[in-house]
């Protein structure tokens, strides 16, 4: 399988993993709180939360700076050890939440020739949600000038006979262990193991002939991004600038190529779908609610509420595109009134922890079935952007392996 390749792996190697490993950049976006707390408690111990750049801090004026310290300290850590290198290998991944989910997958390298996120494609892996295009170029910044990547972008496989990644798990006693620690936030236990990439490429290509003509319109659908639409598409963008250089032998194995991502299979009974709630801010409460109550229709209900009233208003009985024309009527909106914004909210606690202490109105969105969505992909395109979320925001991939870009 010409998608997935050997690339040399990197892990931390460190006496305090649970420090090192931190939650995607895009988490608890609208709260603040949670990423002075992880600050304090990593202290100076080596950790990804210097390598990323969290999404709750994009607006502080202050991006140039802190990405100059993000490629400083990428480079500090290769060049003192603070990474060891697992040559030709794949790892095998546990993760336990605190929500008595368990999921497996399999963190390997994606080759970006091979993702689109415009439809129809005929591409082997494929975007489910819209990407906007504005929300690249910051994600851009932090990549042009970085050494190496960190990934939480998660690709579903729709494997319903668990033929990819459980045979593996099974006999998870006779691989090396990687490493195996209690994560910090409330984010569960992780676990790996070591994998030998060829066997992980003959199982893959094994499915990939399985799913052949599996959705009537296609032929080389094999992976949808289940998390990381817009780290996935910067990783593509950014390749594309690098490969403009370089020869065709170069491109081949160029390490901007191929972006390191986790594989998950959606029938894992640990993968929940989860809806990505949005909060608006900025907003006359009564005049917001009128409007959308004016303009969505249907025999289903939503329901919207600020720190001290609730709302129900009709919306469309087909959740993707109830999730489309809400998205709409919201983005029309604060288009239309100087001031407003909206952020995307994982958690319906965390929702109401917004709404108790921000002005605004909270949208508490719907969401689809899992068994819906490669269907979906492969007929329809994208969904809405924010469409649904894998799990909680506790839940979301934890920054671990690591690998060169450059």
């Amino acid at each position: 399988m010409k998608t997935v390749k050997p690339f040399d792996i990197l892990l931390p190697d460190v006496a305090q993993p649970e420090k090192f490993a931190v939650v995607s950049c895009d988490q608890f976006t609208s709260q603040r709180e949670y990423w002075d707390k992880l600050a304090a408690e990593i202290g100076d111990a080596p950790s990804a939360l210097k390598l990323i750049f969290p999404e709750v801090y994009l607006e502080d004026g202050d991006a140039e700076k802190r990405i100059e310290a993000i490629n400083s300290s990428m480079q500090s850590y290769l060049d003192n050890g603070v990474f060891r290198t697992l040559k030709d290998s794949f790892v095998l991944v546990r993760r336990e939440t605190a929500y008595g989910n368990t999921r497996l997958g399999i963190v390997a390298p994606v080759d970006l020739e091979e993702y689109s996120y415009v439809h129809p494609t005929e591409a082997t892996i494929r975007a489910t949600e819209g990407v906007v295009a504005n929300r690249i170029p910051p994600r851009l910044a932090i990549r042009e000038h970085a050494p190496v990547e960190l990934p939480h972008v998660i690709l579903l496989l729709d494997d319903r006979g668990k033929t990819v990644i459980e045979p593996f798990y099974k006999k998870r006693h006779e691989l090396e262990k990687l490493y195996d620690f209690d994560l910090n936030m409330n984010g569960g236990h992780l676990t790996g193991w070591r994998l030998d990439a060829a066997d992980v490429i003959a199982k893959l290509e094994e499915h990939a002939e399985r799913v052949k003509g599996l959705y009537g319109v296609d032929t080389d659908f094999v992976f949808a991004v289940g998390d990381g639409n817009h780290s996935l598409a910067t990783a593509q963008a950014h390749w594309k600038r690098v490969r403009k250089g370089l020869t065709p032998e170069e491109r081949e194995n160029h390490p901007a190529r191929y972006a390191l991502v986790e594989i998950e299979n959606l029938h894992c009974d640990g993968i929940v779908f989860e809806p990505i709630h949005r909060f608006v801010f900025g907003v006359d409460d009564a005049d917001f609610v009128l409007y959308m109550s004016t303009v969505l229709q249907g025999e289903s209900r939503l329901k919207m509420f600020t720190t001290n009233m609730e709302y129900t208003i009709a919306v469309n009985s087909n959740s993707a595109e109830a999730i489309a024309e809400v998205q709409d009527a919201i983005d029309a909106y604060v288009s239309a009134h100087p001031g407003a914004s909206v952020d995307y909210i994982h958690g319906l606690e965390n929702l109401h922890q917004i709404a108790d202490t921000s002005d605004g109105v909270a949208v508490q969105m719907p969401c689809i079935e899992k068994t819906e969505l490669f269907g979906y992909v492969a007929e329809h395109g994208n969904l809405c952007r924010k469409a649904f979320s894998m799990g909680e925001a506790e839940e979301k991939r934890y920054y671990f392996e690591a690998k060169k870009i450059r």
